[in-house]
């Protein structure tokens, strides 16, 4: 692994270096006319000089930028228009061959033994390319530059069919070096990527201010589209015009820079040539392709060649085409848990083989593949998480080390779902509180005396001395509508139902009274009668409680840097909590909703007197007490359900490899500690921990132990994430490596999907109804930029335009 790590970083400094080098030595080009009047001039006098223009290129029906990385799904350059061949062949050099350095190779049986793809071949021969789909060897320059002359024995072997005899090893990579085909290609590839050589700029000659003036204009641009990007903003305007009086954003911040900056006044707006203005929104999206593309490289190469983990869920947008979002989980050099957004895709169906081949798909193009993969978290669908035909069993095939994590958050959902249907006076409850919110919060008027009468309590308390007054305190409220599918925001509106009970109940007698709404009387009366019942009270009161601490542990849940260790202690704490409850909770709790009752003059029922509910038959409800019914059966009922739930749901605290991920917790001086279930731990990684290793780590393990127990600098270590950054910061982590090594497996593991959850509502401020028509592409790039927006602000000017200019051939006008 060592090894393998110095070489793929040994190569990876060779290709950034070749890649600046090509991208430097790029020429800068003419773009389109920025306005129509402009194009339509050009136009006439190009008609004037030449009556019989020819007929224009047909337009290119692939998005360049989206081409297939995999050397092995790749269509020959001829099969493309001969006019899209150097923007093609220009992508691909961008991009560099495909060199999967942490790819498991598969064996192969060639005579007596098992052999493979050596991937020591990337740095002995820079040009060779692997495929994951083949299982076969390419030639990256044969594939840009091969000449149909060339043809005979063996010339499609590196080009087309693909080279996998691995047992002739570096001789027959040696041999294709020597052929003239590949000499010929190679001669095409240094002439390509060398402008000097080329025969135009033999003809051509510019000058130093025109470069300097190009680049004054292409400097620009970017800043500006990065501000745009950085802030989720729109581009274009509705009429961009220069006879409208807005624009759009981009066209405007340039002017407002020109007021504020000669240079742009003179060179980037006014006295640009008309060919040459680097505004046209082509331009522009080239521009935000270059962004994208940077901020995700600076993702890889954090990311380097460590295993990592997957989080993927799908949704639809704005346009109604759903959109699979893809973030990846790592461990980065300073031993933290990262998760990062990596791109959206488009899917034409939600089948688990469909979303399989997009994610797949998404990763070779950043140069990664299926094995790399140690761990999946997905939400509950069937689609997601069958055990014969869904994803995480498709993705384990490839990766059988790819373990699947049910999202905590969405288990946490379903447990409180169960919780609020299984019980018949839950289900009351929330159809009241429904009830409630289309009463109240049916107009803005209704929302506005809520408002006043809340105003004018808090005037009154004030006066009193009730309350008391500071910054943040008395804030306005009002009852939120929650999410249907999100049980949890329930808690918010039940809050300030219970903080703002008089309120509400002065509104509701108000509404009653109303003669002008004398038709919704009828609902408004029944629903102050079940506001003002002790039932409504209780059950408010009692989710509030179970809501509460549930809302708590989902915040927890949903932190990035979580590890699945902690994430279910949480879990555990919440059990205990309930288990409290039950036990000994019950008499503080009836203390205090009997004070809330006697508070706003609600009747409390005798506990030892007949139940009778409210607002139902009593033909339905079993001859009971009141202690029986609101202890026994709501109570004790519906703690003794979510205890179930918990127990059911988060099925992962029974898992074997968990229970042996628990011997790295470091709590309490690692009392947990247990070199039997460590070993057993590593076994679950056969790919990643060599028999060799294996021996390695049974020598570390007294040792680790020993060592870290005496360090103070880990006494205070209470989890996996804080043991693994004081393992990197106190250089611990190469003195037992094959240690840090299964600690970084165990915080692969996802906790909860909120980092594409997150990506879902950036994309619905992203791409709204105004910009509804806004290409997959394009989407997928402003989403990244926008989201990690923090990487994104740490990307080079001058590397933005080097990509920039590496994407065709430009050349500055004369």
């Amino acid at each position: 692994m060592k090894k393998q790590g110095d070489i793929a970083s040994l190569f990876r400094n060779h290709a950034a270096k070749k890649q600046k080098f090509i991208a430097s030595s790029l020429s800068p080009d003419v773009t389109q006319a920025s306005t129509p009047q402009e194009q339509e001039k050009e136009r006439i006098n190009e008609e004037i000089v030449n009556p019989m223009p020819s007929a224009p290129p047909p337009p290119t029906l692939y998005d360049v930028s989206r081409l297939p990385h995999d050397p092995g799904e790749r269509q020959p350059i001829a099969s493309y228009h001969a006019n899209d061949h150097d923007a093609i062949r220009r992508a691909y050099i961008l991009r560099g061959p495909f060199q999967p350095y942490a790819h498991e190779f598969p064996n192969r049986k060639i005579g007596d033994r098992d052999r493979h793809f050596n991937f020591v071949w990337f740095q002995n021969f820079p040009w060779i390319e692997y495929s994951v789909k083949k299982d076969a060897a390419f030639c990256f320059m044969c594939y840009l530059f091969k000449s149909k002359a060339n043809k005979g024995k063996g010339t499609s072997a590196f080009t087309s069919d693909g080279w996998n005899n691995w047992n002739k090893g570096s001789e027959a990579l040696l041999k294709h070096v020597g052929s003239m085909s590949h000499k010929i290609a190679e001669e095409k590839y240094l002439g390509f990527i060398n402008p000097n050589a080329a025969i135009d700029n033999k003809i051509e000659k510019w000058s130093d201010d025109d470069r300097n003036l190009y680049k004054i204009r292409l400097t620009y641009s970017p800043r500006c589209l990065k501000f745009l990007l950085h802030q989720g903003l729109s581009f274009r305007g509705h009429d961009e015009g220069e006879e409208s009086s807005n624009r759009g954003n981009f066209i405007e911040i340039l002017k407002f820079l020109a007021v504020n900056s000669e240079e742009v006044n003179k060179y980037v707006l006014n006295n640009a040539p008309g060919n040459c203005t680097l505004t046209s929104p082509k331009i522009q999206k080239q521009i935000i392709q270059c962004c994208a593309i940077e901020t995700r490289k600076k993702i890889i190469e954090e990311l380097g060649e460590e295993p990592f983990a997957i989080l993927a869920d799908e949704s639809s947008d704005i346009s109604h085409k759903e959109q699979l979002a893809l973030c990846l989980r790592y461990v980065d050099a300073l031993g933290r848990p990262c998760e990062h957004f990596i791109g959206v895709v488009h899917v034409d169906d939600t089948s688990s083989l469909s979303l399989k081949d997009a994610i797949e798909a998404l990763l070779v193009s950043h140069g990664l593949t299926l094995t790399q993969i140690r761990g999946q978290g997905y939400d509950g669908a069937s689609n997601m998480r069958g055990d014969i035909k869904g994803l995480k069993t498709l993705i384990m095939q490839e990766s059988p080390s790819a373990y699947y994590i049910h999202c905590f958050a969405h288990q946490l959902q379903l447990v409180l779902v169960v919780v609020a249907k299984g019980n018949n006076d839950c289900v009351w409850f929330f159809d009241q509180v429904t009830l409630l919110l289309n009463i109240v919060g049916v107009s803005c008027k209704r929302h506005g005396m809520l408002r006043d009468a809340r105003l004018e309590n808090l005037m009154k308390s004030l006066e009193c001395g009730d309350l008391g007054t500071g910054r943040g305190l008395n804030q306005e409220m009002g009852l939120p509508r929650p999410g249907e599918t999100r049980w949890g925001s329930y808690y918010k509106t039940i809050c300030n139902i219970i903080t703002m009970y008089p309120v509400i109940r002065d509104v509701l007698m108000i509404l009653g009274e109303d003669t002008t709404i004398r038709s919704d009387w009828t609902r408004i009366h029944s629903m102050l009668g079940a506001f003002e019942s002790f039932d409504f009270v209780f059950d408010a009161h009692l989710m509030f409680v179970i809501l509460g601490y549930t809302n708590d542990l989902s915040v927890c849940l949903q932190r990035r840097e979580q590890d699945i260790i902690n994430a279910i202690s949480l879990v555990n704490v919440a059990k205990r909590r309930m288990q409290q409850l039950r036990l000994d909770g019950w008499d503080q709790f009836l203390q205090r909703i009997t004070s809330f009752c006697n508070k706003h003059d609600i009747q409390v029922p005798a506990m030892d007197g007949n139940y009778k509910p409210y607002g139902r038959s009593s033909r339905f409800v079993h001859n009971q007490t009141n202690d029986d019914h609101f202890r026994r059966e709501v109570y004790i009922g519906v703690i003794d359900q979510i205890s179930l739930e918990l127990d059911s749901r988060f099925s992962e605290a029974n898992m074997e490899l968990l229970s042996c991920m628990s011997a790295l917790d470091p709590s309490n001086s690692f009392a947990s500690f247990d070199a039997h279930k460590v070993r057993k731990l590593a076994d679950f990684y056969p790919n990643d921990m060599s028999s060799t290793n294996l021996l390695k780590l049974d020598l570390q393990l007294d040792n680790y132990i020993d060592g870290i127990r005496e360090d103070d600098r880990f006494k205070d270590i209470t989890n996996l994430v804080d043991l693994s950054v004081k393992l990197v910061e106190t250089k611990r982590h190469k003195v037992f490596d094959m240690v840090y090594l299964l600690l970084k497996l165990v915080l692969l593991l996802p906790v909860a999907t909120a980092s594409v959850e997150r990506a879902f509502s950036a994309m619905s401020l992203v791409k709204t109804k105004l910009r509804n028509k806004m290409c997959d592409s394009l989407l997928d790039d402003c989403l990244v930029t926008y989201i990690e927006r923090d990487i994104f602000f740490e990307v080079n000017e001058e590397d933005i335009i080097e990509t920039f200019m590496a994407l065709r051939k430009r050349m500055p006008d004369k």
